[in-house]
C-alpha cells in the first residue's frame, strides 16, 4: 500500500506543480497587457489593414509591443511574413 500512496502522492505534487507554472505564467501575461498604452489594440488594427494591402498575412502572426530602453520607449513589432511574398 505505501507504493501506491506514493505514486499517488507523486502525481498529485506533478498535478499542483503543472498549475502553479500556468498560474505564474497567466500572471505574467496579466502582468505585462496592464502596463500596454491605451492606443496599442488600435494601432494594431490599422498596421494589419496597410500591410494586408500589400501581402497576405496571418493576423495572429502580427505582435506589438512597448518596451523602454536607456529611457526611451521603444515600439516593437514582430511579423511573421509568408514565403511566397
Amino acid at each position: 500500500m505505501a507504493l501506491l500512496d506514493y505514486l499517488i502522492g507523486q502525481r498529485k505534487k506533478k498535478s499542483a506543480n503543472v498549475a502553479k507554472d500556468r498560474l505564474q505564467i497567466l500572471l505574467a501575461h496579466e502582468r505585462s497587457e496592464r502596463n500596454t498604452p491605451d492606443y496599442l489594440p488600435k494601432m494594431r488594427e490599422e498596421i494589419l489593414a496597410v500591410i494586408s494591402k500589400y501581402v497576405d498575412i496571418d493576423q495572429d502572426k502580427l505582435q506589438i509591443s512597448v518596451d523602454e530602453a536607456d529611457g526611451f520607449e521603444v515600439l516593437e513589432l514582430n511579423l511573421v511574413l509568408p514565403e511566397n511574398h
